[in-house]
């Protein structure tokens, strides 16, 4: 009679928060053809028909039998630079669980299973990788709602095409899922499981009034729960429990749990997308009836880490009582690919260890989403056109942008061109441009707006504006004359009306304006008289200067005339047309000091002490009057790329100045000779002391990280501290130097090219070294960025694994390193390729996070990969772990603080603007 009394009593306490939860669930089958109630989970579902009008739906052979009915179809989306995103309703700062599945199924007509990505907003989620057709993939993510609706994307498909069956959103109580960093992070779900489950099927809703899916510890799968310690048991019970405390566990699941009997419980399962930092919660309640004598203790004994090892269970205690949920929270603990845990019982304890659920997921940091501002006119553009940008989904540049805009690399990413040439758009062109700062291109030629051309004086960085052929009126703004970066500014065919300014008659901007019978030409003459007058000026100034030259120069002759008495080694050749003093025109920009052959000569003993070979020609030691100790580069190479290789290395060394750039001292040109004159690095390169530490200091770990942090901070300013960026292209260990102090400095730009403004790559024939080349640039020939980031990211795997980038003797088939690396640590298996001559205090975890990000770095795709300052983040994670200085973080009320904070905030560094140059690394 009891037991039926606490059964209904059960069932009265669920109905009403069950209800109130169904009306807020959110249930999308994708690619189904109506709505329908679920016959087992009583669950409404609705049909993405009226939700989703891109791709197309599609049925579903399952060989494995019967399908629920939210999997009879799926729906497929083209292979193509597109994202297709669904747009889910949300309340501001509560917490969700948002769910997709995928179930492939069998199709006679495709032969390779699918890979795509997936997107939660500007989060990257998940990659989906079917490898089983029959298999339901789950996706889980645990989010505060950052404003009032969430996009999940899917894009970038590898193989086959992207697809998906649901989509669903599970509003959560108040008090679940609360982490201490969830401003910065959401929780990715990577395990959740039922011990001691009756059968393989899993329990959700009604059983939880959440819908969590809590899989079945007798599900069989690869690598899924295996390794089950001998003596282990299987109990349940039916009796209730209290489960009213945070996370609200279902009560079916805390019924059923595994003891060791023989007084260990141990269990091992792969967590994807690990070494990671991780939230894990293990649910105990003590469902069995414990005699006076008897007690249950337990510890923890894998993985083991201190703060939470040491602690005993004592589940009846610790709950207060028998049939009582006990959750002991993990806030942030490091866990590995492969998971091995297990609970032994103490000395003192005549019962097993009992263990009823667990739940791991994974914290993933929240990506930056386009510019507010930026999104603000673009939304409002969109309302104006009847064409196909009304289909543009998810955020404009994240993961991929929208067709008609251009966007840059910036956290949070800028809107840098909108091309919306003869897409029909009506209306007036919104007030909001004004604060698209960042703005180099506006199309919106073609169309019919009307109105006044709004106020754009903001626009820094515009460069071309096409406005011609709309039905636009009133003045033509007088600003349009004092932007600094305007080039063309197109308004023909128009009705604008009153006086050109003068600024745009005086040939420095391409600008039409015909068709326009009412703007007036006034000032015309006034302007081309101004501008000849200027002309002349200018010219007479020139000359007045190219006489006081010529007359210091032949004082400077008279006075310093002396002898050659041996001839350099390096070409004689004449300077071409790129030289410095003609085309180069390094001494308009400011560049290094000039420094005298003669002075050279003397620092280097007449070229005596040769120290190496750059990518010019030998390198030479030196000694300055001063005592300043010097690195002369020479040119061996006169030919037209040798020459642009040094007048590319002087223009970029002398206006950037980072304490990770081997800084310019000077250069010279004279007498058919080019040289370069750096800063002596005492300790050689890089690539020295990995592959010849014979001859060299041996690093350590702590030590190859610090290198790896610095070469990465000078890595991180060239992209992002100049305007326009620069990219290295020939990033290696040897262009790595290292000072006397063993700080690391990257040297070697004679490769190095400027990313423009208004472009996210460059077209340009593929350079760099074998090894090292971004296989994503050699194919294409774009430069990006990310071609940097590949570089560096075989830096970093030279720096675990202490080999060469390319040998077949080391690598066998595999051929690189890249290939080798990849394969062992997508295994889970770091250790192999740790150098050996490291010493075995060096701590795993810390190797982890590097060799995690470096195969972030190496990925195909550039998209793919991380940015730099992502790398010198986990860098820096890595040091802090090895220095065992880490942080600790808060726990649960009810648990130890966490072992380990590994999770810190990317750096928000605002970007200046910049008109030319970079930024001075004390300002950043």
């Amino acid at each position: 009679m009891g037991l039926i009394f606490n059964t209904l009593l059960l069932i009265l306490c669920l109905i009403p928060s069950s209800l109130c939860q169904v009306k807020e669930f959110i249930s999308i089958d994708c690619g189904g053809t109506g709505n329908y109630t679920d016959q087992h989970t009583r669950l409404e579902w609705i049909s993405d028909t009226g939700i989703m009008s891109q791709g197309k739906p599609l049925q579903v052979d399952n060989p494995n039998g019967d399908l629920q009915p939210q999997y009879i179809t799926r729906r497929d989306f083209p292979v193509d630079d597109k994202k297709y995103c669904y747009t889910l309703s949300t309340e501001e700062r509560r917490r969700y669980l948002v769910r997709a599945t995928f179930l492939y199924g069998t199709s006679a007509n495709e032969d390779t299973y699918p890979k795509f990505l997936l997107y939660l907003d500007a989060t990257r989620w998940a990659t989906v990788t079917v490898q089983d057709a029959s298999r339901v993939y789950v996706k889980e993510m645990i989010i505060r709602a950052p404003s009032d609706s969430i996009d999940v994307c899917l894009c970038c498909a590898t193989t086959g095409s992207p697809f998906i069956s649901t989509l669903e959103l599970r509003r959560l109580n108040l008090s679940m899922y609360a982490t201490d960093f969830e401003d910065g992070f959401y929780l990715k779900v990577a395990a959740r499981v039922n011990f001691g489950a009756a059968s393989k099927e899993a329990v959700r809703y009604p059983d939880d009034p959440y819908d969590r899916i809590w899989n079945s510890d007798l599900e069989k799968r690869p690598n899924y729960l295996v390794g089950v310690a001998p003596g282990t048991e299987r109990i349940n019970t039916t009796k209730n429990i209290n489960v009213n405390t945070r996370e609200y566990p279902p009560v079916k699941v805390m019924q059923t749990a595994v003891v060791g009997t023989k007084g260990d419980l141990s269990y091992r399962l792969n967590l994807e997308d690990f070494p990671a930092n991780a939230r894990a919660f293990a649910y105990f309640a003590e469902i069995e009836s414990l005699g006076a004598n008897e007690t249950r203790k337990f510890k923890m004994a894998e993985p083991y880490m201190p703060d939470y090892s040491n602690a005993v269970v004592n589940i009846a205690e610790n709950a207060n009582g028998s049939y009582t949920l006990y959750e002991p929270s993990y806030m942030n603990v490091t866990l590995d690919f492969v998971l091995t845990f297990s609970f032994r019982k103490t000395m003192d304890s005549n019962r097993g260890p009992l263990l009823n659920a667990i739940e791991i997921s994974k914290y993933v940091q929240i990506g930056s989403k386009a510019d507010e501002q930026d999104v603000n006119v673009l939304n409002a553009l969109r309302t104006m056109s009847a064409e196909s940008v009304q289909t543009s989904e998810g955020d404009p540049c994240v993961p991929a942008p929208w067709e008609w805009v251009t966007c840059s690399s910036n956290i949070p990413p800028r809107i840098t061109k909108i091309m919306l040439s003869g897409k029909n758009m009506q209306g007036e062109i919104p007030s909001g441009l004004e604060n698209m700062d960042a703005l180099t291109e506006l199309w919106l030629d073609g169309n019919s707006l009307t109105g006044s051309i709004p106020d754009m004086s903001r626009l820094v960085n515009i460069k071309i504006v096409h406005l011609e052929n709309n039905k636009l009126s009133g003045p033509l703004p007088s600003y349009f004359g004092r932007l600094p970066s305007l080039q063309e500014l197109y308004v023909q065919n128009n009705s604008l009306s009153g006086k050109i300014p003068p600024a745009l008659l005086a040939g420095n901007v391409t600008f039409n304006y015909k068709g326009n019978p009412g703007l007036s030409q006034k000032g015309k003459h006034k302007a081309h008289y101004t501008m000849i007058l200027g002309i002349s000026i200018g010219i007479l100034a020139i000359i007045a200067f190219l006489l006081l030259g010529s007359l210091l120069l032949l004082r400077y002759l008279r006075k310093k005339s002396y002898q050659r008495n041996e001839s350099l080694r390096i070409s004689n050749k004449p300077s071409s047309s790129y030289s410095i003093a003609r085309g180069g025109h390094l001494m308009d920009e400011g560049v290094a000091i000039f420094i005298p052959l003669y002075e050279i000569e003397e620092a280097t003993d007449s070229f005596s002490k040769k120290i190496g070979k750059g990518s010019f020609g030998p390198v030479y030691y030196g000694r300055m009057k001063d005592g300043k100790e010097v690195a002369v580069k020479t040119m061996a190479d006169s030919t037209s790329h040798g020459t642009k290789q040094f007048v590319t290395e002087v223009a970029l060394l002398s206006r950037i100045h980072h304490r990770n750039l081997v800084p310019l001292i000077g250069y010279c040109e004279e007498a058919n000779q080019r040289m370069l004159v750096y800063e002596y690095m005492h300790n050689g390169t890089l690539r020295d002391h990995i592959h010849d530490s014979g001859k060299h200091k041996h690093l350590d770990w702590l030590a190859r990280l610090h290198i790896a942090e610095d070469a990465a901070k000078g890595l991180e300013y060239l992209h992002t501290g100049c305007n326009p960026s620069i990219i290295h292209r020939d990033v290696k260990t040897s262009n790595i130097l290292l000072d006397v102090h063993m700080r690391a400095k990257v040297s070697d730009f004679g490769l190095s090219r400027q990313a423009e403004e208004d472009l996210t790559h460059i077209s340009s024939v593929a350079r760099g070294t074998v090894g090292y080349l971004d296989p994503e640039y050699y194919a294409n020939q774009q430069l990006t960025e990310k071609s940097d980031v590949y570089s560096f990211g075989v830096v970093l795997l030279e720096l675990i694994s202490g080999r060469k980038p390319v040998s077949t003797e080391n690598y066998g088939p595999e051929w690189n390193i890249v290939h080798w690396a990849r394969s062992l640590i997508r295994k889970g298996d770091v250790i192999s390729i740790i150098d050996p001559t490291l010493t075995e205090s060096v701590k795993i975890e810390s190797v982890w996070r590097v060799a995690e990000v470096a195969i972030q770095c190496v990925e195909k795709h550039g998209y793919s990969r991380p940015r730099m300052q992502e790398i010198i983040t986990a860098i820096q994670d890595a040091i802090k772990i090895e220095e065992g200085n880490e942080k600790l973080s808060p726990g649960s009320s009810k648990a130890p603080s966490a072992r380990r904070t590994l999770l810190t905030s990317f750096l928000d560094i605002e970007s200046p603007d910049l008109s030319n140059g970079c930024l001075h690394p004390s300002a950043r």
